[in-house]
């Protein structure tokens, strides 16, 4: 399916292009240096990772409503991989999102041409300079978004928080169809400085959310920083979501595009669309790598708090006692969690960390988590105090 003229515009937002390597294919070299030169060039990659399966990676570009897909390829399985991609898009009614990729040697011009026919929009061969690859991406896939009354459920959502992204607010309100006697959803917002393990940790208490409520659905908003320079980015929480990449939970990447609150300036706006869509039962919001004086979620009361509660996330290696005197969140949030417990620094910073929560005399515990270990009882005690919360407890 070639590109159409009409398309070769540049958008009034960043591309949005989701690249992934496919199932029984570990080379991921490739895909990450042409990552790095999209998001050089102002593009926004979500980045899924290796060994993904056809369904994980329509889901992914569903839920993020790329313009594109970019699959590297090495195994030698292009020819049923992209036409499975590009069917699955088809059958859910989301064939405006291109499939484009490229497998260096392995994809041979005669394999290009045959997948072509069969829906794919683009083959990069071995060779080709990385501008080009980019400068062809940014021409054929750039689009104007705006609403389409066809979308159905998670595109949808997806759609609605696009045109959220793209300062159009006023538009994504018509978009989103509550459901009947629909639960209320609980928010809470994660927050800690870069390397604590937030990720994996939103991934794991996806994974204890979803085996404890068999029907219920979770959503979780990540926001990553965009570049100052040139308003690229790599989104790529998603290669954390083990768990999460399932079909009861909403997973989507929000850039910072140039806001210097931690979270996107589209993330109010995306909660308040989650929210009135009443199909989650827990949404999760987490902020770039925050750090001393952050309050990216309104818990000081400077203005509306955007969520019901906080969970401020640390690691072992903060740098001592007085770098937790400058952390304003310490005090501010309902839950602190001590991440990466496996550590050996681990008993200090506990002892250390609890210190200073005592010392805020608010009765808050800390949690003393592994979420790189699965089972852990840490992130088990952490999830049951949020459960509590989402039933009217305490933290």
């Amino acid at each position: 399916m070639a590109a159409v003229t009409s398309r070769r515009i540049q958008p009034p937002a960043p591309l949005r292009i989701l690249t992934a390597v496919p199932l029984c294919d570990g080379h991921d070299s490739a895909i990450t240096t042409i990552n790095l030169e999209l998001a050089r060039h102002g593009l926004e990659v979500i980045y899924l990772g290796y060994h993904q399966s056809a369904s994980a990676i329509v889901r992914a570009a569903i839920q993020e409503d790329t313009d594109a897909i970019g699959l590297s390829s090495y195994n030698g399985g292009h020819l049923v991989f992209f036409k499975e991609v590009v069917d699955q898009l088809r059958r859910s009614g989301n064939s405006d999102i291109d499939v484009f990729g490229g497998g260096g040697g392995t994809i041979t011009l005669a394999d290009a041409r045959q997948m072509r026919r069969l829906g794919t929009a683009r083959i990069f061969f071995a060779g080709t300079p990385l501008d080009t690859i980019v400068s062809e991406i940014k021409r054929d896939f750039a689009r104007v978004t705006k609403p389409n009354a066809r979308f159905r459920g998670d595109r949808a959502l997806a759609r609605a928080i696009t045109l959220a992204e793209s300062g159009r607010a006023t538009r994504h309100s018509s978009l989103v169809t509550p459901r009947k006697n629909a639960a209320r959803s609980l928010v809470v917002g994660i927050a800690g400085p870069g390397g604590a393990g937030k990720s994996t940790l939103i991934d794991e208490l996806a994974l204890r959310f979803l085996r404890a409520n068999s029907t219920g659905r979770i959503a979780i908003l990540a926001n990553d920083p965009s570049h100052p320079g040139t308003g690229g980015a790599i989104l790529g929480d998603r290669v954390s979501a083990i768990y999460a990449q399932d079909d009861r939970a909403f997973f989507r990447s929000l850039a910072t595009r140039g806001s210097l609150t931690g979270l996107s300036a589209a993330a109010p706006a995306a909660i308040d669309i989650l929210k009135r869509s009443g199909a989650f039962d827990l949404i999760l919001v987490e902020s770039v790598g925050v750090g001393q004086e952050s309050d990216p979620f309104g818990s000081f009361g400077h203005r509306t708090p955007l969520v019901d509660a906080v969970l401020f996330v640390l690691a072992p290696h903060y740098g001592g006692r007085v770098q937790l005197q400058k952390i304003a969140l310490l005090s501010g949030a309902d839950f602190v969690a001590l991440n990466k417990c496996d550590h050996p620094m681990a008993h200090t910073a506990r002892a250390e960390i609890q210190a200073c929560l005592d010392q805020n005399g608010q009765g808050q515990r800390l949690h003393a988590t592994t979420a790189a270990q699965h089972s852990d009882p840490g992130v088990n005690q952490l999830y049951d105090a949020i459960q509590s919360l989402a039933k009217g407890g305490t933290p």
